[in-house]
């Protein structure tokens, strides 16, 4: 549970042929994630060819069905093992299919694309529909007259018309629209020098005709709607010949993806995987607990001669880490990993993450109706939540939980009694108590920073780092100096050798581990040491936020309540409601995500380095949507 399991490299010992049939076993299973084997004296990797195979005609398979208007329905296939000749065979159907399919995608494509661009032009040709005139004639510059298009602001209209009758043009507004004309106008041929200016100061911006406007614009909309109705025909045509493929391929489809989910997990040995001549080497990683049920499956499976070797990990080997997680802790152990995996042998923080998460949003955001709104809609939205109901649901009911404590029913005090405290009545207490609940978390993230060293073999850093329980020592002698001093008592040698003597131990480790020249060495451990008073000073101290939040909703909600009751009946309770519907989007987000910065920055930042890599075991059917989850249960 606090501990990713422990791990054993299993190596498969075998002839060539077997491998096959052994990697179904483990796939089946689902606890075998492969590694790869040095090239020492089996220099050949006999699944390249395979994989090659399987992954074309994964390409291949995936875009004939990206392209089906009708999804398949994939149903996991009893396992067998697919041989090499099935898989070319399987690639050259395929391809052919996608032959077929391929021409009738790219027509669709292209009547879609001219269907589009003359939807445009229709929206476009609707600016000339005021104009009984054969547009072509626009686009083509007549001899004796000179013809334009545009727009004009509307203010500048009535002037641009009085200024160009001087030149001996004409204007004619046709239609209106955002605040600009459209208008045409017409002159004699070679005036176009004595009208820039005019043009220029009235705003004048042309207007460009597409050259598919060819005709009368009445005409025009009429032709484009007739070939509109012609492309829709086409279009019917080609998906209605679609269709028929698809029915007609429905069950071969379907049984290419299952056997390309069979041939998957042979393809992914890759390096794993190594062979010479007739005998061929497997290896990779497999929970210590699930070793000899998958043992006994192998020597019942294959027939031919099978060696199993099994060893424990080695120091400074990379090894993957199972996690193993109720299904209700599933959301907690992914924002877990938002932050980093644990490495192997490291502490898993997944079940205290989410027991202080869940204890520290409800201390800041206490709140029974509140509280009971965000519980119900982690039960009722759980599948739009996508697996982070049980996450809502939980902080929900721990805010309704300190909402009884704190006697707050949607942001009301004098509803339900408190039992056991109401913020704003003595923030002082509050602080405190938050105090108290900062210095828990800090020492207990320290302990298991020593604790993570030690499971290393790092044991001097164990014991002697800022971090370590030399760290431990120095935040307890200043907690002691610290609550000495605030009750009135005097600081003895006692209290400042508390203080001292774990400080110095870990600035003589600084010392110790920075081998640099003199200068610097000083600069780094005085950095190092600055920086170890700071953490744990400025970490205490974020805390106090556990209790500025519950304070903070209790003086939001007196806010809502005052400005409520400056209103009317019905705008009293409009102001509550919208009141508490503020507060809960507001607050919620804000409180979410505050806890979870002191998670992640005062908690796992002390203790949990988060850089090992995820079990990722073979899987049948993961690449059809059929895998089964990577946490084991």
């Amino acid at each position: 549970m606090f501990k990713p399991l422990p791990m054993q490299r299993l190596t498969l010992h075998t002839v060539l042929e077997a491998m096959p049939a052994a990697t179904l076993v483990l796939a089946e299973f689902g606890v075998f994630e492969p590694e790869r084997i040095a090239e020492g004296m089996l220099p050949e990797l006999p699944a390249e060819t395979y994989r090659d195979l399987v992954k074309r005609a994964q390409v291949r398979l995936n875009k004939i069905l990206s392209h089906c208007e009708t999804p398949l329905t994939i149903p996991a296939a009893p396992p067998r093992v697919v041989p090499e000749t099935e898989l070319a065979q399987l690639d050259r159907w395929l391809g052919e299919l996608w032959a077929r399919y391929s021409g009738s995608f790219e027509e669709l494509r292209r009547l879609t694309e001219e269907r589009k661009h003359l939807d445009q032009l229709m929206m476009t040709l609707v600016n000339f529909l005021a104009l009984d005139i054969d547009l072509g004639r626009l686009q083509r510059p007549e001899g004796l007259l000179d013809i334009r298009l545009g727009t004009v602001p509307l203010a500048n209209v009535r002037r641009l018309q009085e200024a160009l009758g001087l030149a001996n043009y004409v204007l004619r507004r046709f239609l209106e629209s955002d605040g600009s004309a459209h208008v045409v106008i017409a002159g004699p041929a070679g005036g176009e020098a004595s009208i820039a200016d005019l043009l220029r100061e009235a705003g004048w911006r042309p207007q460009q005709i597409p050259e598919e406007f060819k005709d009368y614009p009445d005409k025009v909309r009429r032709e484009f709607l007739k070939r509109r109705q012609e492309i829709t025909q086409a279009m019917q045509a080609v998906r209605e010949t679609i269709r028929a493929c698809e029915r007609e391929n429905q069950r071969p489809l379907v049984a290419a993806a299952q056997t390309l989910a069979l041939a998957w997990p042979y393809a992914q040995l890759g390096e794993a995987l190594r062979s010479r001549g007739g005998l061929a080497v497997m290896s990779g990683w497999v929970p210590k607990r699930e070793l000899p049920r998958l043992e006994q499956a192998l020597r019942a499976r294959i027939e031919d001669p099978l060696v199993v070797t099994v060893r424990d990990p080695q120091r400074g080997e990379s090894v993957p880490s199972c996690l193993r997680h109720h299904r209700l802790l599933h959301p907690f152990a992914a924002l877990v990993k938002n932050y980093g995996v644990p490495r192997y042998g490291e502490f898993d923080p997944t079940v205290l993450f989410a027991f202080t998460y869940i204890a520290m949003f409800g201390m800041m955001y206490g709140d029974v109706g509140h509280g009971g709104i965000i519980a119900a809609a982690g039960l009722l939205l759980r599948e739009r939540l996508r697996g982070y109901g049980p996450f809502v649901t939980a902080v929900g009911l721990s805010s309704c939980g300190f909402g009884f404590l704190y006697g707050s029913l949607f942001g009301f005090e004098d509803v339900i009694p408190s039992l056991w405290i109401a913020p704003l009545s003595n923030p002082g207490l509050m602080l405190e108590v938050a105090g108290y609940w900062g210095v828990a978390f800090i020492l207990l993230a320290t302990v298991l920073a020593a604790y993570n060293r030690l499971s290393e073999g790092r044991v001097i850093e164990a014991l002697c780092d800022g971090r370590g329980l030399a760290g431990l020592l120095f935040y307890g002698g200043l907690l002691y100096g610290g609550y000495r001093g605030l009750t009135g008592a005097h600081l003895g040698a006692t209290e400042i050798l508390a203080i001292a003597l774990p400080f110095a131990i870990v600035l003589a480790y600084q010392w110790h581990e920075n081998r640099v020249p003199l200068g610097e060495r000083l600069l780094v451990v005085f950095i190092e040491g600055f920086e170890t008073v700071m953490a744990y000073l400025s970490g205490t101290l974020s805390f106090l936020r556990v209790a500025a939040f519950s304070l903070n909703h209790v003086a939001l909600a007196i806010a809502v309540l005052t400005l409520a009751q400056m209103m009317g009946h019905a705008g009293h309770w409009i102001t509550i409601v919208l009141g508490n519907i503020f507060s809960l989007v507001l607050e919620g987000s804000i409180v979410i995500i505050q806890a979870l910065r002191l998670e992640y920055y005062e908690g796992f930042s002390r203790f949990f380095r988060g850089d090992g890599r995820e079990f990722r075991p073979l899987i049948l059917f993961e690449n059809v949507g059929a895998g089964a989850s990577r946490h084991i249960d």
